[in-house]
Protein backbone atom coordinates (compact mmCIF):
# COMPACT_ATOMS: atom_id res chain seq x y z
CA UNK A 1 0.00 0.00 0.00
CA UNK A 2 2.72 2.40 0.82
CA UNK A 3 4.57 1.86 -2.29
CA UNK A 4 1.14 3.39 -3.95
CA UNK A 5 0.97 6.29 -1.96
CA UNK A 6 4.98 7.03 -2.93
CA UNK A 7 3.83 6.30 -6.41
CA UNK A 8 0.95 9.06 -6.68
CA UNK A 9 3.19 11.51 -4.98
CA UNK A 10 5.38 11.12 -6.90
CA UNK A 11 3.55 11.59 -9.75
CA UNK A 12 1.82 14.53 -8.02
CA UNK A 13 5.79 16.19 -6.98
CA UNK A 14 6.57 15.03 -11.06
CA UNK A 15 3.37 17.10 -12.55
CA UNK A 16 4.13 20.09 -10.59
CA UNK A 17 7.74 20.31 -11.19
CA UNK A 18 7.51 19.69 -15.19
CA UNK A 19 5.03 22.49 -15.60
CA UNK A 20 6.67 24.46 -12.99
CA UNK A 21 10.27 24.32 -14.42
CA UNK A 22 8.32 24.93 -17.59
CA UNK A 23 6.67 28.14 -17.62
CA UNK A 24 10.05 29.35 -15.86
CA UNK A 25 12.63 27.83 -18.62
CA UNK A 26 10.02 29.23 -21.43
CA UNK A 27 10.38 32.82 -19.43
CA UNK A 28 6.98 33.42 -18.52
CA UNK A 29 6.54 36.55 -16.76
CA UNK A 30 3.79 35.28 -14.09
CA UNK A 31 6.98 32.60 -13.16
CA UNK A 32 9.87 35.14 -12.84
CA UNK A 33 7.66 38.14 -11.05
CA UNK A 34 8.06 36.15 -7.46
CA UNK A 35 11.82 36.22 -8.04
CA UNK A 36 12.02 40.03 -8.89
CA UNK A 37 9.41 40.85 -5.96
CA UNK A 38 11.96 39.19 -3.25
CA UNK A 39 14.66 40.83 -4.99
CA UNK A 40 16.12 37.72 -6.85
CA UNK A 41 18.43 38.04 -9.84
CA UNK A 42 16.68 37.11 -13.35
CA UNK A 43 18.89 34.60 -13.66
CA UNK A 44 18.00 32.79 -10.70
CA UNK A 45 13.95 31.85 -12.03
CA UNK A 46 15.94 29.59 -14.55
CA UNK A 47 17.78 28.03 -12.89
CA UNK A 48 15.22 27.09 -10.47
CA UNK A 49 13.01 26.21 -13.48
CA UNK A 50 16.62 23.73 -14.52
CA UNK A 51 16.66 22.48 -11.14
CA UNK A 52 12.40 21.40 -10.98
CA UNK A 53 12.59 19.35 -14.48
CA UNK A 54 15.68 17.39 -13.24
CA UNK A 55 13.51 17.09 -10.20
CA UNK A 56 10.85 16.15 -12.45
CA UNK A 57 13.08 13.37 -13.82
CA UNK A 58 14.85 12.21 -10.96
CA UNK A 59 11.59 11.99 -8.45
CA UNK A 60 11.20 8.32 -11.02
CA UNK A 61 14.42 7.24 -10.21
CA UNK A 62 14.82 4.65 -7.48
CA UNK A 63 18.25 5.54 -6.01
CA UNK A 64 17.83 9.45 -6.85
CA UNK A 65 14.22 9.92 -5.58
CA UNK A 66 15.19 10.24 -2.49
CA UNK A 67 17.89 13.25 -3.37
CA UNK A 68 15.41 14.52 -6.10
CA UNK A 69 12.59 14.79 -2.95
CA UNK A 70 14.70 16.62 -0.68
CA UNK A 71 15.87 18.94 -3.48
CA UNK A 72 12.02 20.03 -4.39
CA UNK A 73 11.55 19.98 -0.59
CA UNK A 74 14.28 22.87 -0.65
CA UNK A 75 12.69 24.47 -3.45
CA UNK A 76 9.22 24.23 -2.02
CA UNK A 77 10.69 26.05 1.13
CA UNK A 78 11.07 29.39 -0.55
CA UNK A 79 7.89 28.97 -2.33
CA UNK A 80 5.98 28.84 1.02
CA UNK A 81 7.86 31.50 2.34
CA UNK A 82 7.11 33.45 -0.82
CA UNK A 83 3.44 33.18 -0.79
CA UNK A 84 3.14 33.74 2.99
CA UNK A 85 4.70 37.11 3.05
CA UNK A 86 3.69 38.26 -0.73
CA UNK A 87 0.44 36.94 -1.71
CA UNK A 88 -2.37 35.70 -0.39
CA UNK A 89 -1.60 32.59 2.38
CA UNK A 90 -4.22 30.36 0.70
CA UNK A 91 -2.26 30.91 -2.91
CA UNK A 92 0.71 28.71 -0.71
CA UNK A 93 -1.34 25.68 -0.59
CA UNK A 94 -0.01 23.80 -3.26
CA UNK A 95 3.32 24.61 -2.19
CA UNK A 96 2.73 23.03 1.10
CA UNK A 97 1.34 20.44 -0.30
CA UNK A 98 4.51 19.33 -2.52
CA UNK A 99 6.34 20.47 0.65
CA UNK A 100 4.60 17.79 2.62
CA UNK A 101 4.59 14.89 -0.49
CA UNK A 102 8.47 15.43 -0.83
CA UNK A 103 8.82 14.40 3.10
CA UNK A 104 6.98 11.58 2.51
CA UNK A 105 8.54 10.45 -0.43
CA UNK A 106 11.80 11.27 1.32
CA UNK A 107 11.03 9.43 4.65
CA UNK A 108 10.07 5.99 2.35
CA UNK A 109 13.00 6.20 0.22
CA UNK A 110 15.91 7.27 1.95
CA UNK A 111 17.43 3.86 2.89
CA UNK A 112 17.52 3.20 -0.93
CA UNK A 113 19.34 6.94 -1.90
CA UNK A 114 22.23 6.86 -4.08
CA UNK A 115 24.31 7.66 -0.26
CA UNK A 116 22.81 4.77 1.21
Amino acid sequence: MQKYIVWGLSALVSFFMLMGGYGKLSGAPEMHGAFQMMGLPGWFGYFIGACELAAAIGIWLPRLQALAALGVAIIMIGAVYFHVVYTPIQTGIPAFVVLISCAVIFQYRRKEAIWA
